[in-house]
């Protein structure tokens, strides 16, 4: 295939960032700079059942694989669409039963050898990037990582071995630390996971706290739309990370995972980093910055505990432990300090897991205002918080409230989604009824 570039952009050599993406004409907020499919993609494992394997729909009454009976799709033209890339997973699965149990990477990167047995040269994702260029940084992987490439590199023989020729271990370890920099979260309107993929041309831009762009998804497409005004020759950023953090944690978070610091006028003015730890107004004496840095420690600890105890404590345990949390860092932190609201959004998902409609509405209010000051405008996180308060509001019979809520969402969403978006007409066929 002809490489082509993408209309109103290019690929350029961007000043102490290596390459990125810039803009060759005028994108006003809301406008779509660009799309790009998916080179490869898998839907993870919960939300079987309950979206098309091939193309993501969300919808009732799918049809399940006849040999596997663990994938499910639209029609026939979805399962045919999917077959060269479930036909070696589907065998897996069958041989494996209920051992099957590869990690979403495995799965991922399974597809993606596939998919370069079937399709040689550049793919319609590879207008600007093309997946032999992502960066691996396998020199700058740290024990852990490394163990963790080792056994995902074992569990794609364990389970794949018999379906798919594998390249050597180089290559693969050169593929596992890519798709592990580079990849991409495919997530729903409310922020909810909903698979795995790479999109070589979106993985150009680089990464800023004050994005220019924000990504979203119709069904395993990425679209990339303007948050600023972007004008011929400004580079087009995109964020990595989770905005609603200070500086320096933002920056802790950029060197793990992608072992650089960013040096956008947001990390350099940290304007916002005094709201972001703001402290309680009640004290008697302020506390000292050791007691404030020990608190953080903490806050980064609970987050950490939290993280893992997901997997083997009851919902109730998991309700404790954000309660207890959140009673300790509130003798130092105001409830609008980002640590503390982490904490609540974990209670508030727990809550809505228990069906406590009473206590997620409780954390869900506290959330929202500070979310709107805290985050970029345009924010998918703040979109997802007024769409969860929405409709939570509609379930306890708060019309009123449910749609001025939901109201909120529509107008990040149109932005960020854009006004065709089935997203949109879903929240606002809610909203008629």
């Amino acid at each position: 295939m002809k490489t082509e570039g993408i209309e109103g952009t290019e690929r350029f050599l961007s000043p102490g960032k290596g390459r990125g993406l810039r803009a060759l004409k005028h994108f006003k907020v809301g406008d779509l700079v660009f799309a790009c499919p998916a080179y490869a993609y898998v839907l993870t494992v919960n939300e079987r059942a309950a979206h098309c394997e091939f193309c993501f729909t969300r919808r009732e009454g799918l049809s399940k694989c006849g040999k596997c009976k663990q994938a499910y799709y639209c029609n026939v033209d979805c399962q045919k669409g999917d077959w060269p890339m479930h036909k070696p997973e589907c065998a897996a699965m069958c041989m494996y039963g209920e051992n099957w149990c590869p990690s979403e990477t495995v799965r991922l990167v399974a597809r993606i050898i596939v998919k370069q047995k079937v399709h040689k040269g550049r793919s319609p994702s590879e207008r600007l990037l093309g997946l032999n260029e992502f960066e691996s940084h396998l020199d700058k992987l740290d024990n852990e990582k490394n163990e963790m490439n080792e056994a995902d590199i074992a569990a794609l023989h364990h389970f794949y071995s018999r379906h798919i020729d594998f390249p050597d271990k180089a290559t693969l370890n050169e593929l596992f630390a890519g798709v592990n920099n580079n990849g991409f979260t495919i997530e729903d309107e409310e922020l909810s996971h909903l698979g795995s993929a790479v999109f070589p041309d979106v993985a150009l831009m680089n990464h800023s706290c004050s994005p220019n762009v924000i990504v979203t998804y119709k069904g395993t497409t990425a679209e990339v739309r303007a948050v600023q005004d972007i004008s011929p020759g400004d580079e087009i950023f995109n964020s990595y990370i989770d905005l609603l953090y200070p500086t320096e944690d933002r920056n802790e978070r950029l060197i793990d995972s992608y072992f650089f610091e960013c040096d956008c006028k947001e990390c350099t003015t940290k304007s916002k980093d005094k709201a972001k730890m703001a402290l309680r107004k009640n004290l008697s004496t302020p506390p000292e910055p050791e007691e404030i840095q020990e608190m953080v420690r903490y806050a980064k600890n609970v987050i950490e505990e939290f993280r893992r105890a997901k997997h083997y404590k009851t919902p109730n345990e998991l309700l404790e432990i954000c309660e207890l949390s959140l009673e300790k860092m509130g003798a130092i932190f105001a409830e609008t300090n980002v640590y503390m609201l982490h904490m609540m959004y974990q209670a508030m998902g727990v809550c809505l897991y228990l069906q406590d409609w009473d206590g997620a509405m409780k954390y869900g209010e506290k959330i929202i205002k500070p979310y709107s000051v805290h985050y970029p405008p345009y924010s998918l996180n703040t979109a997802s918080m007024y769409l969860k308060l929405g409709r939570l509001y509609l379930g306890m019979e708060k019309k009123s409230q449910g749609v001025k809520a939901l109201k909120k969402a529509l107008a990040i969403m149109e932005i960020a989604h854009g006004k065709d978006h089935h997203y949109i007409a879903e929240v606002k066929k809610e909203m008629e009824e």
